[in-house]
């Protein structure tokens, strides 16, 4: 018997920070309890202002049916980031400016990043000396990348100033493996903190915490909540993300959570837990591979020069290599996370599946056609594209479908969480970064950006 689909939406939600103040305190509060030790830096937004509220506008969340069956969660509404990384960063340099304001501590912000983590972050920062949140004498950050995400590297007002830009640098990292750069990061945080804020005054906050992201990732749950809730009468739902680590599943579960667990938060409570479904590349597909339990298939080369294979259908059958790096973003091995994705879509329902460039190109006009009707538009070429999540998101589900791995009475809200061109997002000039190999070179960077 077939299932009715969902009734199509088209809405965004304005400023979400403040409208889902009640949900993500919610969170927070759930997530501080699982916490071993506090956070550095606590889960609290500043009081509401107009200063707030110039800061968060840009905290936009969209969802638009685009197809029978198929949703679009747009996360990239903000034109200063064009990622999901948004939501989360805005809630930290808020969390920031509320801890300068009730402790009177000067803050440096560290993060490591492959790209999009960090200009969302600089993003922030930008936005909170612009909304008149917070002064560069108060609050800065330093952005350490690696030298393969150099093209990842995001230009904005923070590089467009000289002062703005000696006081919050971004540092390019020579490492064997890209995610090398979070031992410098973290090294140089564990070797300098202490004598930062003696010499300095700036306190340094190291800002790799899943808890960070999976508490603003809440949203995700609850603009569904509000525009396509999940009622007994829904048909079957799940939630599809082109993922490294699935930071983004992992605050949509907490937040479904909340909904579920708690009654302040003025939205529905769900009637059900929908799956989860990974979308990944073909050079990071361990969440992939741990959550199917299969190993990596061997390829076979064509006479053509692609590889090819037939024994996994959720893996691609034809590429160009089949370890290919779509986009450096993606750039995690063997997450942890996947000891937590692993038990929920086992209990709720899921899967996962890896594409190829070469599938991303086959259904390029499907997956423009699909992201025009949701309000993003794709380029003609794809050459230009410098994030790719939105794209391999699209094209795993419509691969997906057609290898029957998604039951065709199943309603699917892919989350758009990234796509941008130079032309949408200037890069970050190579003159703008500054080259570091060793946790002494981090360390140096730091006391440079805080004098």
């Amino acid at each position: 018997m077939s299932v009715t689909s969902q009734a199509p939406v088209t809405a965004v939600i304005e400023d979400a920070l403040q409208r889902y103040r009640a949900g993500l305190g919610a969170a927070a509060t759930l997530v501080a309890a699982q916490r071993p030790e506090p956070p550095p830096v606590p889960f609290e937004l500043p009081d509401p202002s107009p200063e707030f509220t110039r800061f968060g506008s840009v905290a936009q969340l969209g969802l638009t049916t685009i197809a029978e069956r198929t949703h679009l969660l747009d996360l990239t509404r903000n034109p200063g980031t064009r990622t999901t990384k948004t939501l989360a960063s805005l809630f930290m340099v808020a969390r920031a400016v509320s801890h300068i304001r009730r402790t009177g501590h000067r803050l440096l912000l560290l993060t490591p990043t492959s790209g999009n983590k960090g200009t969302a972050l600089r993003d922030a920062v930008a936005r909170a000396y612009a909304s008149g949140l917070a002064t560069p004498d108060e609050l800065r950050i330093v952005v350490i990348a690696p030298e393969a995400s150099r093209a990842k590297l995001r230009g904005g007002p923070l590089s467009d100033d000289p002062d703005t830009d000696a006081a919050n640098p971004v540092g390019l990292a020579t490492v064997d493996r890209p995610a090398d750069v979070k031992e410098l990061a973290a090294g140089a945080a564990a070797s300098s903190t202490g004598r930062l804020a003696a010499e300095t005054g700036f306190h340094l906050w190291y800002t790799l915490d899943l808890d960070n992201y999976r508490i603003a990732d809440a949203s995700r749950a609850f603009v569904e909540a509000e525009l396509m809730p999940i009622t007994t009468d829904s048909p079957p739902r799940l939630h599809a993300h082109a993922v490294s680590s699935a930071y983004g599943l992992l605050g949509y579960h907490l937040g479904h959570r909340v909904l579920a667990e708690t009654t302040d938060t003025g939205l529905p409570r769900p009637a059900r837990h929908p799956g989860l479904f990974l979308i990944q590349q073909l050079a990071t597909p361990d969440m992939v591979l741990s959550l199917l339990r299969i190993e990596h298939p061997p390829y076979t080369r064509r006479a053509d020069g692609r590889w090819t294979q037939e024994s996994t259908a959720a893996f691609p059958a034809v590429t160009d290599d089949p370890h290919e790096v779509l986009d450096a973003t993606f750039y995690t091995r063997k997450p942890v996370t996947s000891a937590q994705l692993d038990p929920l879509v086992a209990q709720h329902g899921g899967g996962g599946i890896v594409v190829s460039r070469h599938e991303c190109l086959e259904h390029f006009d499907q997956v423009r056609a699909l992201a025009a009707t949701g309000g993003i538009d794709i380029t003609r070429d794809p050459a230009q594209i410098r994030e790719w999540s939105l794209v391999k998101a699209l094209t795993g589900i419509l691969v997906a479908r057609e290898r029957r791995l998604i039951d065709r009475n199943v309603d699917v809200v892919v989350h758009a969480s990234g796509y941008y061109t130079d032309d949408l997002l200037p890069p970050l000039p190579t003159t703008r970064t500054h080259p570091v190999r060793t946790v002494d070179d981090v360390t140096g960077l730091l006391f440079a950006a805080a004098r």
